[in-house]
Parts: structure tokens; C-alpha cells; sequence
């Protein structure tokens, strides 16, 4: 077992980008609270087989994101539990794309509430204790399309856009007591989800970006462990964009 110098919080931990983000976190001696959906608790043994991660490098809190109270009573309860969090990572996050003259209230609301409105109930509880701490790092997963838009994700742009809002004052209101807030905006990255498209489609998005490929996971995730390090103690409030040059500003 590990001698865990630090304790770091991931949402959308069994996704392709969380996955790697937790796994080279548990490389850099993090230990791991994984914030998952109920409906994905029955992955949870599949998942550390597949990535070879130790059970005793990682727990698993299954909590709807959209239940305030649920999230609160978990994370404090996690906070209980291994008495402080050094490092929030928020990675949850869907799509419902649709042209916004055709999107429904229900997909822009379920947008919204998953990518934004759950980002106060996840960072609130956490941010209070790092302040207390005089000590901590946000890192919140936002999207080259939060910062460009998309035709098609008035919802998921809007979204992201308001991470990076909410990113800026956040870091402001953290400073004091040495808590860094710091976005970052991948954009087309080869999770599992993406691969699984038709390849005339990635053909097609690879050739709008200049370097001629997807992001890796794992180098979203080096972003990451980067921005939680030591090495980035005097950089907050900002956006680190990681898209190949798809969207330079």
C-alpha cells in the first residue's frame, strides 16, 4: 500500500479522459475518490481489472451529480472519511446535440444541469475545506467549444463557457488562502467514444485541426498532474487549451 501524500477527487472518473487522469494520478502517489453514477456502480470491478488500478488506490463514491443533498452528504462523508481533498478535478460532463431550433428544454436542461449547474454542489463542500486548509487545486475539464461554440451544442457550449466564468471567479475568491482554480479545454479527444465513429467523421474533424490528429487521453490528463503539481503553484485563473491548434485566441 502506498504512502499517500495527497487526496484528490475526480468526476467522471470511468470516463476515457477520467480513466487516464486517475490512473497517472495514482502514479504521482494520489490516492482517489472516484465520483461516478449509480448506474455505473456495477462497472466499478471491471473497471479496476481493465486498468489494472488496486482497489486500495482508489474509492468510489456513486452519486447522482444533479442530487444536491446526495452530493453533499457523500462528499462530506468522504471528507470524514479521509479528512481533507488536496486536489478537486471536474471531469463530468454529457452531450445532447441538437440545432438549438430544434432542441428540446428537456436537452438543454439536462445539459446545463449535469456540465454547470452540479459544478456548486461537487466544489462547494470541497472548497470550503481548502480554504481552511489554506491550501488546494480545482481543476475544472471545460472544452475548446466552451471557448469557440459548435453548431449544434448551444447547451454544451453555453456549459463549458460558464466552467471558464466560473473558473475566473472561483480562483479569485481562492487566492487569499492558496487555493489555485485552473480550467483546462481539451478538444477532440480519442476516448473510446470518440474511436467508435464512423471513420469518414474523423477523417473529416482531423483535417480541421492543424496537427493533423486527436488529443490523447493521457495527455489531458499530464495537464492535469501538472496544474495539482508543485511546479504550477503561481498560475490560477486560467484556461490551458489543448486542441492542436483547432482554436488559437
Amino acid at each position: 500500500m502506498l504512502d499517500y501524500r495527497k487526496i484528490a477527487l475526480v468526476t467522471g472518473a470511468l470516463g476515457g479522459i477520467g480513466t487516464a487522469i486517475c490512473r497517472q494520478l495514482i502514479q504521482h502517489q494520489y490516492k482517489i475518490i472516484a465520483v461516478l453514477t449509480p448506474s455505473d456502480e456495477n462497472r466499478e470491478e471491471k473497471w479496476l481489472q481493465t486498468e489494472a488500478i488496486h482497489p486500495q488506490d482508489i474509492r468510489f463514491l456513486a452519486v447522482d451529480i444533479n442530487d444536491h443533498q446526495a452530493v453533499i452528504e457523500g462528499i462530506e462523508h468522504a471528507l470524514d472519511t479521509e479528512g481533507r481533498i488536496d486536489l478537486l478535478v471536474n471531469n463530468a460532463g454529457i452531450t445532447q446535440d441538437s440545432a438549438f431550433k430544434k432542441m428540446s428544454y428537456a436537452q438543454w436542461c439536462a445539459v446545463l444541469d449535469t456540465n454547470l449547474r452540479s459544478l456548486y454542489s461537487i466544489t462547494h463542500p470541497v472548497f470550503l475545506r481548502m480554504l481552511a486548509q489554506n491550501d488546494g487545486r480545482i481543476i475544472n475539464i471545460t472544452s475548446v467549444n466552451g471557448l469557440r461554440g459548435q453548431f449544434g451544442q448551444t447547451n454544451y457550449s453555453a456549459a463549458k463557457a460558464g466552467m471558464i466564468g466560473f473558473t475566473k471567479a472561483l480562483a479569485l475568491e481562492g487566492a487569499r488562502n492558496r487555493v489555485c482554480v485552473n480550467a483546462i479545454a481539451p478538444g477532440y479527444t480519442a476516448t473510446p467514444m470518440v474511436n467508435a465513429m464512423k471513420v469518414e467523421v474523423l477523417d473529416g474533424i482531423k483535417q480541421q485541426i492543424p496537427l493533423n490528429r486527436l488529443a490523447l487521453p493521457e495527455e489531458i490528463a499530464a495537464a492535469v498532474v501538472f496544474l495539482a503539481s508543485d511546479h504550477s503553484g503561481y498560475i490560477t485563473g486560467e484556461t490551458l487549451s489543448i486542441n492542436g491548434g483547432l482554436h488559437m485566441h
